[in-house]
């Protein structure tokens, strides 16, 4: 699936927006409304959706529609979203490399021919949009991603410290907290309801120029992006608001003030703003947020299929009766939409009853939904439209949700969230243990130059068969070293990277 997906996908030249330690700001627009009264669904344009529909207490004001002349007053839109856009502080360790001499002697019998390295502290800048009136904070992944320390700055000047709730580098969304009340926030608006040609506002922090406002029009709706994650966000909207490094995770509202994505990149050759960018939209943010502050972790479900997008060549080719959808060439070993009746050559064009015509736009809707939720998918099948309800299923196959891997002792000595693999997993990698690291955070690891995506063999010689294996290994450390608290214990982890099959041993201080 991953070439198709890629195939279908690529969009050279995209990059995060980021300050110094890859930390991004965003910009948001807003269209022009009246004067703020207290929010209310009654009042609030259509499609309009609720911050309490996911779980956050927000109040924010909702602006009516407002007309100057032939263009759209953006004053009131600029004027309240600026109150409820951060700017973050992220403070972070990073590997650096230090050139040296390689002795050819050590190169070809074992030694490390990349050099040693040294921790370095940085300090990465980018935007984050209050969307609970209590402190809960929504910003890129990659703007907090390894951050030892975060700190929020308000509008008014205030400063707190912020936590890390969760994070979901797939979506590249992430949810942070401070400790205050009564705080502005923005409404959530529906993204769906976006239309090209739409004026948009960008505010965020660029350059550390905080609380700027841009402008723009919506230039597209489903964009594609190049990813390399197959669960991560293929459908972006796409602006020509001016965003630049220390915009990751602003806001990007629509003219009645509406929250309507998150900024996250730009298009560019040179890492500056080159004339368009790209935001989540909020009906797909808004979901990531929402699971991870409810159950710790994203629930995602999912289909289970394998295709590409309809194209002249795909319908020649495979005689299909359809110019657009998507074409389902295959299925996952354990899936939704195979067990609810779909098959191999059905062009999918709805799912319930909105309109797909590509990967992207399919992605988008299925991903406001959870393992064991029904959608109504409407195929192509021959020149027949069918209508099937799939339930869909979570990324093991089953139908239940997912809930956060428990923490161990070792987890938060490592600095790490780390699982056992799945029986699926173990298959497709050929093994009969292992333990993948799922997230980093301050810590051990991390210092180590270990990645996201590691999977753990061994832990000092030892097989990884369970979390347990580590936390005795762990332990047995820690119990040596109390006859000697001067030593600082040392933990060796071997394993691999999965994505490049490079088989790595690295020493961890602990």
């Amino acid at each position: 699936m991953s070439k198709v997906l890629k195939k279908s996908m690529a969009i050279l030249g995209l990059v995060a927006v980021s300050v110094v330690a890859s930390a991004t700001t965003v910009h948001m627009m807003a269209r022009s409304g009246k004067a703020p009264v207290a929010y209310d669904s009654s009042f609030a344009p259509e499609g309009v959706t609720s911050a309490s529909e996911y779980g956050f207490q927000n109040t924010a004001y909702a602006l009516g529609s407002r007309q100057l002349g032939n263009a759209p007053d953006l004053t009131p839109a600029a004027e309240n979203s600026v109150k409820a856009v951060v700017h973050i502080k992220v403070k972070k360790t990073q590997q650096v490399r230090e050139q040296q001499m390689i002795d050819p002697f050590e190169f070809f019998f074992g030694g490390d021919p990349r050099g040693s390295r040294r921790s370095e502290p940085v300090v990465g800048y980018g935007s984050g949009v209050i969307i609970s009136n209590d402190g809960y904070i929504m910003t890129n992944n990659h703007v907090v991603d390894g951050g030892d320390e975060l700190s929020v700055t308000l509008y008014d000047n205030r400063t707190f410290k912020a936590k890390l709730v969760g994070s979901d580098p797939s979506s590249d969304i992430a949810l942070i907290k401070v400790e205050a009340k009564d705080l502005p926030t923005i409404p959530f608006g529906n993204s769906d309801n976006l239309r090209l040609g739409e004026w948009v506002l960008a505010v965020g922090n660029p350059f550390n120029l905080t609380s700027t406002v841009t402008a723009g029009i919506v230039s597209a709706k489903s964009r594609p992006a190049a990813s390399g994650d197959q669960l991560g966000v293929a459908s972006f909207i796409q602006t020509d608001a001016a965003v630049n490094p220390g915009n990751s995770g602003g806001a990007l509202v629509n003219a009645s003030g509406e929250l309507v994505g998150i900024n996250t990149m730009i298009y560019s050759q040179t890492g500056n703003y080159a004339g368009y960018s790209f935001a989540v939209p909020i009906n797909i943010a808004a979901k990531v947020v929402s699971d991870i502050k409810k159950y710790g972790a994203v629930q995602r479900g999912m289909l289970g299929i394998v295709g590409a997008d309809v194209t002249s060549e795909l319908v020649q080719k495979e005689g299909l009766k359809v110019n657009e959808g998507f074409y389902v060439a295959d299925f996952a070993e354990i899936s939704a939409a195979l067990a609810a009746g779909l098959e191999k050559g059905d062009v999918i064009t709805a799912i319930d009853g909105h309109r797909i015509i590509s990967f992207a736009q399919l992605q988008e809707q299925i991903s406001r939904f959870r393992p064991g939720d029904t959608v109504s998918v409407t195929v192509n099948r021959k020149g027949s439209e069918k209508t099937f309800k799939v339930t869909l299923r979570n990324k093991e196959g089953g139908s239940k949700l997912l809930q956060r891997s428990a923490s161990s002792d070792a987890d938060s000595r490592l600095g790490a969230s780390l699982k056992e693999l799945s029986a699926g997993e173990l298959r497709n990698y050929g093994l009969s243990y292992g333990l993948v690291v799922e997230s980093l955070r301050s810590g051990a690891l991390k210092k180590a130059g270990v990645r996201e995506g590691f999977i753990l063999l061994t832990a000092n010689d030892t097989p990884l068969r369970s979390l347990r294996d580590l936390n005795q290994a762990v332990a047995a450390l820690d119990k040596a070293g109390s006859y000697g608290r001067s030593r600082r214990a040392s933990l060796l982890l071997r394993g691999f990277y999965p994505q490049t099959g490079e088989v790595m041993t690295f020493t961890i201080e602990l």
